[in-house]
């Protein structure tokens, strides 16, 4: 008998890359979605949907005594929300619970926890680099979820658990980088004042490669996730210039006007029910100096080698972009 894995967040952009790598492993995939989401992606896969109740830890167990999952990579989680209570209602409770469910099923060996590197932060100069064990000071209420969420799981009596914080993730389905791969393309170039930055990425199959590794190896800790490089700001759109053969006009927008701009997006998203991609918050991690990270613990303890740099794999979004009428 195949080994069980339960995936949540399957029908998301990262979910759906870690459906295709635990069946490349010979996993039984068991993807955890909401009744509301979208599957008509996931229906070619040989996969079984399963609609768990997070907020019921009691209900979590029941599903893992009748499915007796051997495994969890657990992706599910919200990127934007109205307020840090918000955040903390899906990002922590929801993981707490399901941690809490995977530690009492006798069956189960192993739970991974796909946080992110916004719950450390990033350095504020373009000196040092971000190490597994640097003090966390998260600068959105993402990140901070995203933190709480982690030393929460880690007091859990005898879960055997692997956290991965990934950096700014993207590849095909992604719609957040996506949204200034598609500028560029369109020959708009903008940037956030004029400070030197450095960047870190990670091509989606290079996260659910590590994802499927860690629940065969890694240690009860962290381990931050990049390709292994770092980037200055331009790098991302002098690349997808080159592979699209395009040519922008570059322009820095003021600082003050884009919090302006932040400000309104606020007001307008509060009256529509919605949080905005671009809001205050989130100028703080869009303008941070240095998000260069380290993964030579994860090279260690998991093997984790990234097999794409940041043009290999911007070349293989950019291509699934234009497959797929996005571009």
């Amino acid at each position: 008998m195949r080994e069980r894995v339960l995936i949540t967040g399957a029908s998301g952009f990262v979910g759906y890359h870690l459906v295709e790598e635990a069946l490349k492993n010979n996993l039984e995939v068991y993807a955890a979605v909401r009744k509301s989401s979208k599957t008509d992606h996931l229906k070619k896969l040989n996969i079984k949907l399963t609609y768990p109740d997070f907020k019921n830890v009691a209900s979590l167990k029941k599903d893992f005594e009748a499915n007796q999952y051997h495994y969890v990579i657990h992706a599910a989680g919200v990127t934007r929300a109205k307020n840090q209570q918000a955040y903390n209602a899906v990002n922590v409770d929801y993981t707490v619970n399901l941690a809490k469910a995977a530690a009492a099923s006798p069956h189960f060996k192993k739970f991974v926890f796909i946080s992110s590197l916004a719950a450390l932060g990033p350095l504020h100069t373009l000196t040092g680099i971000i190490n597994d064990n640097s003090i966390p000071h998260p600068v959105t209420s993402y990140g901070k979820s995203k933190m709480i969420a982690e030393q929460a799981i880690k007091t859990i009596p005898g879960l055997n658990c692997t956290i991965l914080r990934p950096t700014g993730v993207y590849g095909p389905r992604d719609k957040d980088i996506y949204i200034a791969l598609k500028q560029f393309s369109k020959s708009f170039e903008a940037y956030i004042g004029h400070a030197p930055q450095k960047l870190s990425f990670i091509y989606v199959k290079d996260l659910a490669a590590a994802s499927v590794k860690a629940l065969y190896s890694g240690k009860n800790k962290a381990y931050n996730l990049s390709d292994g490089n770092f980037y200055d700001r331009y790098e991302l759109a002098d690349i997808t210039k080159d592979i699209l053969r395009v040519k922008t006009y570059k322009f820095h927008l003021p600082v003050n006007f884009v919090k302006i701009i932040a400000s309104m997006a606020e007001i307008i998203g509060s009256l529509r029910g919605r949080t905005p991609v671009l809001n205050r918050e989130k100028l703080h991690e869009l303008m941070a100096a240095n998000w260069y990270c380290s993964i030579e613990e994860a090279r260690h303890d998991m093997g984790f080698y990234p097999q794409y740099d940041l043009k290999a794999g911007l070349t293989e979004t950019l291509n699934w972009y234009k497959a797929n009428k996005w571009l």
